[in-house]
C-alpha cells in the first residue's frame, strides 16, 4: 500500500433510525450513531478523480457497554487522520489503539483499500483461501409469549432459516422453557435451536434450563451467566448434557484465551466492532478454531459497511458455524445498498473487489 502521503483520510458522522427501540443494559435506543471512513488511494497519480482512485471503506459504529463513547470514537478518528498524514496506516492504527470502534473503522478501510488495489474479495484479502460463495446465518428471534415466538420462528424457518437463536431471560426459567418446548414442537427436529440469556440467569437457573433444553436438543445456550461468571460457565459446560455454552459478552472481560484455558465455552461471540476490527476477529476465529471452540461471528446493530465486512470475516473462517449477520432489519435506514443477499439461511458473498459496497459515501 502506498504511504501516508499519497493517501486521503475523510470521516463523516451519521445517524441510522432502527426499526424499533432497542433495550440496553444501559437504557432505551431508537438510532445507530457513528462514523463512516473513506481512504483514497491515488498512488502516483494525485492529480486523478476520486472515480479513478482505489478507495476504502470502513466503519465505527460505538455502542455503549462495547466500546468507547460516540465523542471519543470522534476524537480518535481525528488522530487517526493526522496520523495519515504524517505517517500512514501503522501509525493511524497505533493512534487508535485503545478505542474499539474507531480502530474498527481505520482497520476495515485499510483492508477494504488493499483489497480492492489487488482485485480480490475482501475474504479472500483476509485468509488468502479458496473462494466461498455463502456462509450461514441464524434468524434473532426476540422474546415474546409462547404463541409469538412460534410464529416468529416458523417465518423464519418458512423464509429458509434452518438455524434460529431465541432471546431469553426475560421472563422466569419455566416461562422460558415452555416457550422453547413450544417451538421444537412446532418446527420439527430439522431446525437448529439456540439460546441466547444475555446474563440473565442465575447458576441454579442456569442449571435448571440446561437440564430442560438437553430434552428438546437445544445446541448452544449463549451467555448463561454474567460475564465474569467465568468458573461458573466452565461448571455448567462440564454438567452440560448435549448443550454447548457460548460466550458474548464475557469475551470483552476474560479474551479467549483465559476462556479456552478454563474450558468453558464451546463457542465464543465474535463481534468485530467491540474487538478493534476483522482483522482482530480473524486472529481469534483462527485461534480458537485450533482449540476446537467454534467462532461464531455476530455484529452490534452495525450499518451497511461494517455489517458486510462481517459476512467477509465469516467467510474467510473454514467450516465457519451459522453466524449472527442477519441483522440489517433492525436498521429503518442505511448508509446505502446492502450488497449480501439473504437466500435460504445464507448470506451470498459479495465476489466485487473489497468489501463491496459503492454508493455510502454520498448516501446512494
Amino acid at each position: 500500500m502506498s504511504d501516508g502521503a499519497s493517501l486521503a483520510f475523510e470521516y463523516r458522522r451519521f445517524s441510522l433510525s432502527l426499526s424499533s427501540p432497542m433495550e440496553t443494559a444501559t437504557g432505551t435506543i431508537d438510532s445507530r450513531d457513528g462514523f463512516l471512513v473513506r481512504l483514497v488511494d491515488r498512488g502516483d497519480s494525485s492529480g486523478s478523480d476520486d472515480a479513478e482512485a482505489a478507495v476504502g471503506y470502513g466503519e465505527a459504529t460505538p455502542l455503549t457497554g462495547w466500546t468507547e463513547s460516540v465523542a471519543d470514537c470522534e476524537a480518535a478518528l481525528e488522530r487517526a487522520r493526522e496520523a495519515f498524514r504524517t505517517g500512514g496506516p501503522s501509525e493511524a492504527l497505533e493512534a487508535v489503539d485503545r478505542q474499539v470502534a474507531a480502530r474498527h473503522a481505520v482497520s476495515l478501510a485499510v483492508a477494504d483499500l488493499q483489497a480492492t488495489r489487488e482485485s480480490t474479495p475482501l475474504y479472500r484479502y483476509l485468509c488468502r483461501g479458496p473462494m466461498v460463495g455463502r456462509v450461514p446465518v441464524n434468524a434473532t428471534i426476540d422474546d415474546g409469549s409462547p404463541s409469538e415466538t412460534v410464529a416468529a420462528v416458523r417465518e423464519a424457518v418458512g423464509r429458509g432459516f434452518d438455524c434460529c437463536k431465541l432471546k431469553v431471560g426475560v421472563r422466569d426459567v419455566e416461562a422460558d422453557v415452555e416457550r422453547i418446548r413450544r417451538v421444537r414442537e412446532a418446527v420439527g427436529p430439522g431446525v437448529e435451536l439456540r439460546v441466547d440469556a444475555n446474563e440473565a440467569w442465575t447458576y441454579e437457573e442456569a442449571e435448571t434450563a440446561l437440564e430442560t433444553f438437553a430434552d428438546f436438543d437445544v445446541s448452544i445456550v449463549e451467555q448463561p451467566l454474567p460475564a465474569g461468571a467465568l468458573e461458573g460457565h466452565a461448571a455448567l459446560r462440564e454438567r452440560a448434557d448435549g448443550v454447548g455454552i457460548a460466550i458474548d459478552e464475557g469475551v470483552l472481560e476474560h479474551g479467549v484465551d483465559a476462556i479456552c484455558e478454563a474450558n468453558a465455552a464451546d463457542a465464543v461471540v465474535l463481534k468485530p466492532m467491540a474487538l478493534g476490527g476483522i482483522d482482530v476477529a480473524r486472529r481469534m476465529a483462527a485461534w480458537v478454531c485450533e482449540l476446537e471452540v467454534a467462532p461464531i461471528v455476530t455484529t452490534t446493530i452495525d450499518g451497511v459497511v461494517a455489517r458486510t465486512g462481517a459476512v467477509h470475516l465469516a467467510a474467510s473462517i473454514p467450516d465457519v458455524p451459522a453466524c449472527g449477520l442477519a441483522t440489517a432489519k433492525f436498521l429503518a435506514d442505511d448508509l446505502g445498498r446492502d450488497p449480501v443477499l439473504l437466500e435460504k439461511g445464507s448470506a451470498v458473498v459479495p465476489q466485487a473487489k473489497g468489501i463491496g459496497v459503492d454508493g455510502v459515501w454520498d448516501g446512494r
